[in-house]
């Protein structure tokens, strides 16, 4: 089945990218229409080649049962960036021409990491996977690529598991494989991990990406619309005759997503993203704040197209009032500033501005105008079906045992992602406590009402001390 070589060759396609469903991110598979598949002369477990700026492969799975008679492909971040493509693109699938890996080299995908692990420890992780030079590939000790093979596979998965890496997962890129081109990693292939992060090609690695985001799918939608739409594809704005939205602000409570989804739209648009706190735009000094908006907006017009995220813009963007001190009157200058590059006379270029706040009610009515923010965009508190696909998320390596996850996100109205991501945590820390290399149900149980009932507990102190203090 993998080694296609004197194989007809066959036809391509393409087909739209999109994202991929919350189980399969790290798995380096691939999903479309069956119709597709037979055009190709493809079934599922098959390899395919994927080309966008760049080629890698994966492994071809069944269509998901809404997606029948839809041109789309779906696919991971790690896939998405490995074929140089972003969702909304197309990518040209053929069936891959697959040789036997007899030899991976692999690095930590993170710079400044320094680990020390056997090759074979990985090799499990990533049997059947194809790989091509420069791919971004997880190993996790989660993974269901796994199969079985001597009796020292299962000594092998369980060292995996048992490293206290994040639940076992590990990110790297490939530095070199023998033979070239895509390859298939088997029994037979000899895997090297070296020790530190190398150099293969200057791009940034995803960390997170749109299916690491749970619940917030047309929040999403909207954000990509108004910021990566105008970025990759200017010329639909030219042919209808209007300018491209400027900027959008994400509101919200805290813990719902906003600052998760600007770094999200970091990695899969193709833009030099800036990320600034907007409490690290008020200065002491006269004039030094102002100063830092206009070189910053400048350093975004030199490496456009740039996406600006501004972060808790609320620090410099609260309503004007009559200035009693030095200190306000210097913010009022660095907020006009900031409004002039927004909206000056001076063209911005393609630099598009993306701010966050949970505070909308207090930014100034300047700020918020047409022009400057073109689109406010609500995060909201995710409901129960946004709560069970961060749920999903945050246990997507976890190694569960007879947990019913709607259960707990039943358990859970009212609870932001931030609060599912720590209960979460909380069940992984009450299971190690327990010498446990597993997750139960009532780990989940005590860590609901350790997260939850600790800020009810914080809630209430509030509550009493402003009734007592005024």
């Amino acid at each position: 089945m993998i080694f296609g070589r004197d194989e007809e060759r066959h036809e391509k396609i393409k087909l739209r990218v999109a994202e991929a469903l919350k189980r399969d991110v790290g798995r380096g598979i691939v999903r479309f229409d069956r119709k597709y598949q037979k055009q190709l002369g493809v079934e599922p477990g098959d390899i395919v080649e994927l080309t966008g700026e760049r080629t890698t492969a994966a492994i071809v799975a069944n269509p998901h049962p809404d997606d029948r008679g839809l041109d789309i492909a779906r696919m991971d971040g790690y896939i998405r960036r490995n074929a140089g493509v972003s969702i909304g693109d197309y990518v040209t699938i053929s069936k891959a021409e697959v040789q036997e890996a007899k030899k991976v080299v692999l690095a930590p995908a993170q710079k400044g990491v320094f680990i020390q692990i056997p090759g074979d420890i990985v090799k499990q992780n990533l049997l059947g996977r194809p790989v091509v030079k420069g791919d971004l590939v997880v190993a996790s000790g989660r993974g269901e690529t796994y199969y079985g093979g001597s009796p020292f596979d299962e000594l092998f998965r369980n060292l995996f598991e048992a490293m206290p890496l994040g639940f076992g997962e590990l990110k790297f890129v490939v530095v070199n494989t023998v033979p070239r081109g895509i390859v298939q990693i088997t029994y037979n292939t000899e895997v090297e991990v070296l020790p530190q992060a190398v150099e293969v090609r200057e791009e940034a690695i995803p960390e997170v990406t749109y299916e690491d985001i749970g619940g917030l799918s047309e929040a999403i939608q909207k954000i990509r619309e108004m910021v990566e739409l105008p970025l990759k594809h200017p010329e639909l704005f030219e042919k209808v005759g209007i300018e491209p939205p400027k900027g959008v602000l994400l509101y919200g409570p805290p813990g719902c997503g906003k600052t998760l989804m600007a770094k999200a739209l970091a990695h899969e648009a193709n833009a030099t993203f800036i990320r600034v706190v907007g409490s690290e735009l008020v200065r002491k000094f006269i004039g030094e704040g102002a100063r830092l908006v206009h070189e910053l907006f400048e350093l975004a017009k030199e490496k456009a197209p740039t996406i600006i995220f501004i972060d808790e813009i609320d620090a410099v963007g609260a309503k004007r009032m009559d200035e009693t001190t030095g200190g306000e009157r210097e913010v009022n200058r660095t907020l006009m500033q900031l409004l002039a590059e927004m909206d000056g006379f001076d063209p911005r270029g393609n630099v598009k501005v993306i701010a966050a706040t949970n505070r909308p009610d207090i930014l100034d009515p300047a700020l918020l105008r047409p022009g400057r923010f073109d689109r406010l965009i609500e995060v909201p508190l995710p409901d129960f079906r946004g709560r069970l696909e961060i749920l999903k998320v945050h246990t997507r390596k976890m190694n569960l045992r007879n947990v019913d996850l709607k259960v707990i996100a039943e358990m859970t109205e009212g609870a932001s992602g931030a609060d599912l991501k720590a209960i979460a945590t909380e069940a992984g820390m009450f299971a190690i406590r327990a010498r446990r290399e597993y997750v139960t149900q009532d780990d989940f149980m005590k860590a609901v009402e350790k997260v939850l009932g600790a800020e009810q507990k914080l809630a209430q102190q509030i509550k009493m001390h402003e009734v007592m203090y005024g």
